[in-house]
Formats: structure tokens, sequence, C-alpha cells
């Protein structure tokens, strides 16, 4: 299986050379700026879990992504691919603090069933695309700094998922009832 990766180096990965297309700058731009004004939060020692599925492909995660104070740069790449922008092909280092929010989710609402991913990563093309087919969908959207999941859980209400995330203040919530998911980010905290 192919992988491109774009976009800046995690924090978890050092060492790791980063590639920044050209396309990838404003992605990363909005990214650097957000990133100093999200809210930080503390999780047990313990390791952290995520279970996630993709909706269109099936590609899944179910593991263990943070353990002993650090993350799995194994797992991460995993995910990485499940959140990988499906429109362009392409793949990026998804902001692990993403994930820390919905095993957070996860965990206030007790669940350990597998959230349904929609929509992760999205180059600027793609994000461009669907900002033009609808106002809902931001023209700076964290989708393409690899910081935002659309998805839901089986078997909760997504009302109940978005409020349960926006009571945790770990980002940003985005209820869309009429499409049937949430939006989940680790960005400033807000709510639409």
């Amino acid at each position: 299986m192919s992988r491109m990766f774009h976009g800046p180096v995690c924090p978890c990965c050092p060492g790791a050379e980063p590639v920044l297309p050209r396309r990838a700058f404003l992605a990363t731009a909005v990214g650097a700026g957000v990133a100093f004004a999200s809210p930080t939060f503390a999780q047990g020692g313990g390791p952290r879990s995520l279970r996630v599925r993709r909706q269109v492909t099936g590609d899944t995660f179910s593991g263990i992504y943070w353990r002993d104070g650090r993350y799995d740069r194994g797992a991460l790449r995993q995910l990485d691919y499940v959140f990988r922008d499906l429109s362009a092909a392409e793949t990026t280092p998804m902001d692990p603090r993403l994930f820390d929010v919905m095993n957070t989710v996860a965990r206030a609402l007790d669940s350990d069933e597998f959230y349904e991913v929609i929509s992760g990563y999205r180059t600027p093309e793609t994000n461009a695309a669907r900002a033009g087919q609808s106002r809902r969908v931001s023209t700076v959207s964290l989708h393409m700094s690899g910081m935002a999941a659309d998805c839901r859980l089986p078997g909760r209400y997504g009302i109940g998922l978005a409020r349960t995330a926006a009571d945790l203040q770990l980002g940003g919530v985005g209820l869309y009832r009429a499409d049937g998911f949430v939006h989940l980010d680790c960005g400033p905290v807000r709510r639409w």
C-alpha cells in the first residue's frame, strides 16, 4: 500500500523530515495559527486507544496509539491512512491531539464502539471543491491541517455526542443533524 505524507512534521515523530508541497502551505499555516490558540488537556497516564472505521472504505484501526508517555509512531501512521483524503488519495500526518479528543469523548460516553469516520484530512483542493458545493464548509477548515474529523458513534444520537464533546471543551464541535454526523477538532473551543 503506497502512502504519501504531506504537511508539517508531527511533534511526536522526532527526526522525521517534513515534506511540504506548495498546496499544503495553506493547511500548515492554518494549523500553526490554531495550535497556539487551542487548549491543552491532561489525560491519565495510562494507554490511550481508539477504534475507528472509515465509512466509505471500511479501513479500520483498533488499538493503542499512546503509551508510556509518548505516541506510538506506527499506530499514528495507521491512523493517518484511515483518515486520508479519499478524493485526492493523499495522506498527511494527522494532529494526534484529534485522537486524544476522540478518545476522551468515547471514554466520557463509556463507548467502546468504532467511530465511523466520514471525513478526516482534506487537501486544500478537496476542501475548496466542497466549499464550492456547500456554504457550510469552511474555506479555512481544520480538516486541511489534519486537525478535524466528521464522525458518528453507532448507537449514539449525534446531539448526545456533540453535547458531551462540547461539555468537555477540548476543541471545536459541530452538529450536522441532517447529515447525521458530528465534527470534532482539536482547535480552539467553539461550537456550532
